[in-house]
């Protein structure tokens, strides 16, 4: 039997990889431009976005045990600034982060889940640093959906249910036997 800890950061694992599969499937339907477009001057393009994210990434998950999540060398005002020339730019700082995420997940052990980590000198136990970075990566990976679907418009290709299959699709799913699995291991 699998301590809370154990599933907690398992979970936590499938978690995050369906929600880099939701930027990796958004960032196939788009090209070098579609990164850039911006609804206007104060709203932020999927490069920004992106770089916003991957900035996060390296800050929180970067010596994660034993330095605070704000790293001194972390400008995020800069996360700010469109610097990314290409898709294939954006993207390799994307993997960047996420590795950068898996290698200290995968590093965790359920013993350290109640240790206390610091973001900007606010303690956290492992749990809570991980809900956090959990609820604001998708937030952002939210946002940059959003905007790839107004650039794509009837072009895009859901990621979900499309409309007008909810039927069809929980008929397939309640065809199944009832099991225990993680919602991921269908997609």
């Amino acid at each position: 039997m699998s301590s809370i800890a154990e599933n907690f950061l398992e979970t936590a694992y499938k978690q995050f990889t369906y929600y880099k599969s939701l930027g990796d499937k958004t960032f196939d339907q788009l090209n070098d431009n579609d990164i850039h477009w911006q609804a206007n001057d104060d709203s932020n393009s999927i490069s920004i976005i992106v770089k916003h994210i991957v900035g996060n990434m390296l800050s929180r998950w970067t010596n994660f045990l034993t330095e605070d999540g704000e790293k001194e060398w972390r400008h995020r005002d800069t996360e700010f600034e469109a610097t990314y020339k290409t898709k294939t730019e954006m993207i390799t700082a994307w993997e960047k982060g996420w590795k950068c995420l898996f290698t200290t997940l995968h590093s965790l052990q359920p013993e350290d889940a109640l240790r206390i980590v610091y973001i900007r000198n606010q303690g956290h136990t492992v749990l809570e640093a991980i809900t956090r970075q959990l609820c604001h990566y998708p937030y952002h990976i939210g946002q940059l959906v959003f905007v790839a679907k107004q650039i794509r418009s009837d072009k895009w290709k859901s990621l979900s249910i499309p409309k007008g299959k909810s039927v069809t699709y929980n008929t397939e799913k309640f065809n199944k036997a009832k099991d225990r699995r993680h919602f991921t291991e269908d997609l």
